[in-house]
């Protein structure tokens, strides 16, 4: 029997799977893109549950999008086949632009992403990103967490390395290192309380068989994501943990230069940008052309700029030099 026909007039539903171990924030990352600014009308969530008594579900009702909640099992085994019929039925009856799955603590995504593959459903919907939360503190005993902790990582296209306040400083660098080295094709993000420009969410995944990644809006969404206050969504980890993202190392600084930028001059600056400084955005004037610039996690694109002929660029980072990385970008600029 061949793949059974869709309406040409309704494209298909972008699955995007968020997977992490246990307790590592993926609800608060739902409850922060649900609660963002973003339009989510078009937009419906399944959450899985391990056991049998729903509690992410309830916690996430009275946001901007449909929660519909799997329990009593997990989605990688034995509610696969009732994750296929669902996401059948979603797509034919409400034909939504996003469908994400909040998968369980425990769930194996290569089994998640292989029923989003099946012939009877992916003339529905495709598998459009998969982002693992990772709790920074299991770097620390990361050789102890089996290979599923692994797999999580492995099948990533973006990682949000979260809870970064549990680290000490010193292995911050360390720990951003080992993930871009074992997971090279992701993009890594560090974050407190799963905080993030919701254009990093949908954004198209930074691999080499999505070159289309594009970054837009206003520079200002960058600051707004990492600002320093409590947002009362509730911390990660338990009353008391609510700590300021200034206080935990988080930087937020700026460049505006109308002159003209050298190319090759900006490329090796960007080259030599450490792990810390995890996003980059705005605008760079060349000789030719003024582009738009993009680099979140260590992935970069560039998009043609019709506005103003200006160098725009914000940066955030952790336990970054502001004023070094300025004095170097400054060196970019022609005299």
């Amino acid at each position: 029997m061949g793949d059974p026909i869709v309406p040409d007039t309704h494209e298909k539903s972008k699955i995007v799977l968020i997977g992490g171990f246990l307790g590592a924030g993926k609800t608060t990352l739902l409850k922060e893109i649900l609660s963002s600014g973003s339009d989510m009308s078009d937009t419906v969530v399944i959450v899985n549950e391990f056991g049998d008594v729903g509690i992410d579900g309830s916690m996430l009702q009275g946001e901007k999008s449909d929660v519909i909640e799997l329990t009593n099992g997990c989605i990688c085994c034995t509610l696969l086949v009732d994750l296929t019929v669902m996401l059948k039925k979603i797509a034919e009856d409400f034909h939504p632009r996003y469908i994400v799955i909040e998968a369980s603590g425990v769930a194996d995504p290569r089994s998640i992403i292989g029923a989003v593959k099946q012939d009877h459903v992916k003339a529905y919907v495709e598998l459009y990103k998969t982002v693992t939360v990772m709790d920074a503190d299991c770097w620390m005993v990361r050789e102890l967490l089996g290979e599923l902790f692994s797999l999580q990582l492995q099948t990533a296209d973006l990682i949000l390395l979260n809870k970064m306040d549990l680290l000490d400083k010193g292995d911050v660098g360390r720990c951003l290192d080992w993930l871009h080295e074992m997971v090279p094709h992701a993009q890594v993000v560090p974050t407190l309380h799963c905080r993030i420009d919701p254009e990093t969410i949908w954004n198209e995944p930074a691999r080499e068989d999505h070159p289309e990644d594009r970054g837009s809006g206003d520079l200002k969404e960058i600051y707004e994501a990492y600002d320093s206050g409590h947002h009362g969504h509730g911390s990660d980890s338990g009353e008391g943990h609510h700590v300021k993202a200034v206080e935990s190392g988080y930087k937020a600084f700026s460049f505006q230069d109308d002159g003209t930028v050298d190319e090759e001059a900006f490329k090796r600056f960007i080259q030599e940008l450490r792990w810390e400084m995890f996003r980059v955005k705005g605008t760079v004037r060349f000789k030719d052309r003024t582009m738009l610039f993009n680099l979140v996690g260590g992935k970069s694109d560039w998009t043609p700029w019709n506005g103003s002929p200006e160098t725009r660029l914000a940066f955030v980072g952790w336990d970054v030099d502001g004023d070094e990385t300025i004095k170097k970008l400054k060196e970019c600029v022609a005299s």
